[in-house]
This record gives C-alpha cells, structure tokens and sequence, in this order.
C-alpha cells in the first residue's frame, strides 16, 4: 500500500526535508556547516514573506517561551558586543563575533521561533530523521569496512573553509577518525567530532522512535545505535540508555509532580553515571581505556575559564574565546562545556540568558509530557541539550541539530500538539 509523500508541500516544508535527508551528500563535499548555518535563515526570510502576504499557517503562534529565548538571544548578542567594548576588540572581532552569533546563539531561538510558526508536518521530520539514521548504518557499514583495510581517513578539507567558523573540523570530509590514546578507529559520521556524533545519535534515537512504519523505525533506531557505539562517546552511550528507559516508560506516568521527580532523578543519575560508568570502565580495562588524558584536559579548561571569567570579566565576559596553554593542549578556553564557555565570553548575564529559558523549557515540556507524544519526545530532547552542555558547546553544534529545536519550538505552541500530532501521524 502506498504511503503518503513526506517531502512536504510549502517552500518552508521542503528546506525542511531536503535540509535533512542532504545531511550526508553536504557533508560529503564539506559544505553542512554551511548549509546547516543558513537553512534556517533562509526558512525565516520565506516565512516572513509568507506572513507579509497574510498567507501564515492558522495554527501560527508565538509562546511565551519561544518570546523568552527569543529575549536570550538578544542578550546574548549585547552581552557580546558589550564585552568587546570593554576589551577594546575593535571592530573587525566585533563583526566577526556578531556573524559567530547568527551562526550560533541565534539558531536556537530561530529555529524554536520557526518551529512554533511555521507550518510543518510531524512525520515528515521523523521520517527524515529515519532516513539520516539509515544512511549513517551505510556510511557506518563502508567506512568501518575501509577503516579494516587500511584506508585513509581524512580524505579533504572544504575550500569552504574560507567562509569562516568555528574551526577545520567543521569542513573536514573523513571516513572516520583515530582515538589519541589508543590509536584504534572512533567515528564521527557528519559531526565535527566523535562526542558530538554520540549527541546526534540520541536527537535521532528519540525522532526515529516516533516513526510508524516499521521498516523505517527498525532501520532508524539501528542506525543511530550504531553512531553511538562507534562514536565511543561515553556521554553519548550513558544518555542513549536513559533515553530508552525514558521513551519507554514516560507516557505511563500521568501525575506531573510525579514526572517532576522523575526528571531530576534522571538528571541527578546522569551526573554520576558517567562516573560510574568510567570507574567500571577503568577497572576492566586497567585505566588506559578510561581515557584519563580528555578527562584532565577537561577539568584544566574548566578551573582556567573560571578562574580567568571570576577574576577578570565575571559581568559581561570576555567577548571571545582565547586560545588556551600547553596544558591543555592549546584548546580553547571555555571549550567542552556550554556553561564554562558563556560564563568566560559572556560573563554571567550571558550565562542566565541561556540557563533561564532552558530550565523553564524543560519545566514546560515535564508538564505536558503526560498530554501528548510531542510534548514527551520535545522533553527527551531538551533534555539531551541539557545533558550535554556539560560536555560539548551547544551553540557550535546548532548546525547539525537544528530538527530538535524545531521538534521543540512545535512543542511549545499548544496549537500544534494533542490530536493535531495524533492524526498527522498515521500513515
């Protein structure tokens, strides 16, 4: 029997859909970082048109929330410019700072905005996350395959490059990567680097579990299992196994108190399960497979960017991030983590900007998880990027998952949750 299309029907749709299921033809030339950038600029500019011409979705609606972020981002973007004022940067940082933010910060209340607004169908995301989850199971079947055979993992760097960002891993085109410690093959499929592959298999993981097809669903969910296992992300597997328990039993529980516990229970679990996670593995694998070299790396930048955010810029930050020293192998400073990163370019106006929405989203979505499947998926979601701040810089990575944030920004209109979701899910 035939199903319906899910390449979506309006402009906006289908930079939705062709956004998606590109993921990997971008990345193979380089250009994701780019697109990724841009898409949802460009899927604003259409809506924007389509709103002048009063031709806007009936169910469009701003929520309050998506306001919120949306009051971030703009501090955000003061705090900026602000802290370049006061280090005296000069105006070629200043702009070169302001288009990192349009690249960065500025997609989670964009995409949050479009979400909540724009007309887009449910399945026609789920089925392009199955789609990018499958075609990571072939990428992952190839390249491990190559990787046996010796070939080569870096294969070229983007020309793209000269556009600018964050740094060459985000135009590098490779099969797969080599672990520093133990020199054996970790993957990172379409992400910068192998943790930020295990982060994207968990956004997939919760998409893929809401497909109805069952080929789909099964190819989907075995997809973003590989990514995970093979980007060795001890987060990543840590959070992939709460999110199986989570997507299993959070539609049973129907009291919001009682989801408000389960929440920070799950929260406080994952703070010591990675610790728990790496004695065991330490113990097993007599410290050499616990990585201790990433572990210490980390904790430096971490005690540097906050002793240097407390005792220099603890208002407004830095403006920028520097380059950090020999101890922590030149990465920079604020790196691995969201909230150090803000705290030293944005001081703590940059860091409540971010905090605030964040924990009032997650609160939001707790409530209404018991409501409808949307509501409980956008949860899941929220809480991976919380999850995660406390290991990769969100605002770099906003590129890959910007499906999340609209997930989300869908969530958070009441419009466009309930039976809206119910019946646009069924085949």
């Amino acid at each position: 029997m035939a199903t319906k299309p899910h390449y979506g029907t309006t402009t906006e749709e289908k930079l939705i859909w062709y956004g998606m299921v590109l993921t990997y033809p971008f990345f193979s030339f380089g250009g994701l970082y780019v697109t990724g950038s841009l898409i949802g600029w460009l899927i604003f500019g259409m809506a924007t048109l389509r709103w002048y011409a009063n031709l806007q979705d009936k169910d469009a609606f701003i929520p309050a929330i998506v306001w919120l972020w949306i009051a971030s981002g703009v501090v955000l973007l003061i705090a900026l410019l602000i802290a370049h004022i006061n280090w005296d940067l000069g105006l070629t940082k200043t702009i070169k700072s302001t288009i990192g933010w349009a690249k960065g910060w500025a997609l989670m209340p964009l995409f949050l905005l479009l979400g909540a607004t724009v007309k887009i169908k449910p399945e026609m995301m789920v089925r392009a996350a199955c789609i990018i989850a499958t075609h990571s199971l072939v990428f992952a079947v190839f390249s491990v395959a190559l990787y046996i055979v010796g070939a080569p993992a870096d294969l070229f760097t983007s020309p793209l490059k000269a556009l600018g960002g964050p740094g060459p891993d985000f135009f590098k085109v490779s099969l797969y990567g080599l672990n520093p410690e133990t020199g054996a093959g970790r993957w990172r499929f379409f992400a910068p680097w192998a943790p930020a592959a295990g982060f994207m298999a968990c956004i997939l993981l919760i998409f893929c579990s809401q497909e109805k097809e069952k080929f789909w669903r099964n190819t989907g969910i075995l997809g973003s299992l590989i990514m995970c296992l093979l980007s060795q992300s001890r987060a990543g597997l840590v959070i992939f196994l709460m999110l199986i328990f989570l997507l299993m039993f959070l539609g049973k529980i129907k009291n919001p108190l009682g989801l408000i516990i389960f929440g920070v229970a799950i929260c406080c679990f994952f703070l010591i399960a990675e610790y728990i996670y790496d004695l065991l593995n330490t113990a097993y694998l007599d410290i050499k497979a616990a990585r201790p070299e990433s572990s210490r790396v980390r904790s430096a930048l971490a005690s540097i960017a906050l002793q240097r955010w407390e005792t220099e810029a603890p208002i407004w930050g830095h403006g920028i991030v520097e380059k950090g020293p020999h101890i922590v192998a030149y990465m920079p400073i604020g790196s691995h983590h969201s909230w150090y990163g803000l705290l030293f370019v944005k001081g703590i106006v940059g860091m409540l900007a971010v905090a605030i929405p964040m924990a009032i989203t997650a609160f939001y979505l707790v409530f209404q998880s018991h409501k409808n499947a949307m509501s409980r998926t956008a949860f899941c979601m929220i809480l991976v990027f919380i999850c995660y701040s406390f290991f990769e810089n969100l605002e770099i990575l906003a590129y890959i998952y910007w499906p999340a944030l609209l997930w989300i920004g869908m969530a958070l209109n009441p419009l466009k949750t309930g039976e809206i979701y119910v019946s646009n899910t069924n085949d």
